[in-house]
């Protein structure tokens, strides 16, 4: 059996060098994500989503970017859940994407808020019926005594909403990380990787620092 700490893999695929990013993080971030879609990556929406509560027990968990722009990265979630629970706690959160075979991460870090009931309303409209239902059909992260309730819940819902749209729950919505910091990462050989971090100064601006890996 193969030892885990025998496992490992030498980068070569890409570099990453100052003069060829862009000077804006989002815009950078853009190019990649394009480039993990052209790759066929899985799912490369994908993001890893820390939060803390306030006293500092941290929890992660996989969720998927809907959205990005000036204003951050974009996610949906029940209010009730633990991470949510915890962003209207303590509103700070930190992202990553791992692009495994580009060989590339991206990490987001900076303060939460709440996106617009407008937005909300659009992107629950967006959603499968089936998706749009299951918002209201299950009260994410509560304990539940098996699949079965959930299930008749569903067949409920389904049948009660057979001729007319479903509401936006009043408990579900989108949560925006507002980025401070972005940093790219790209896979080099001898774990000598390229690290590039867009910090935002005083004055609005972003500053490009190289990192040491």
């Amino acid at each position: 059996m193969t030892s885990i700490a025998d496992l490992r893999r030498d980068y070569a695929h890409a570099t990453l060098n100052e003069g060829d990013v862009a000077p804006d993080p989002v815009a950078q971030f853009r190019a990649w994500f394009h480039q993990a879609l052209n790759a066929e990556v899985l799912e490369p929406n994908a993001m890893s989503l820390a939060t803390a509560t306030p006293d500092g027990v941290p929890s992660a968990r996989m969720v998927l970017l809907k959205g990005v722009d000036e204003r951050g990265f974009v996610f949906y979630t029940d209010f009730r859940s633990r991470k949510g629970r915890e962003l209207a706690a303590n509103p700070r959160a930190a992202l990553v994407f791992h692009w495994g075979e580009l060989e590339r991460q991206v990490r987001v870090a900076g303060p939460v808020s709440r996106v617009s009931a407008e937005e909300a309303e659009a992107y629950y409209r967006s959603r499968p019926i089936a998706s749009r239902l299951g918002a209201w059909a299950s009260e994410q992260s509560s304990v539940i005594p098996g699949r079965a309730p959930l299930e008749e819940r569903m067949r409920e819902l389904t049948q009660r909403h057979a001729d007319e749209e479903p509401p936006l729950p009043p408990h579900w919505g989108g949560f925006r990380v507002a980025h401070e910091e972005v940093e790219f990462w790209q896979g080099r050989r001898s774990r000598l990787h390229d690290r590039l971090r867009y910090r935002r100064a005083d004055d609005g601006s972003w500053v490009i620092e190289r990192l040491s890996p």
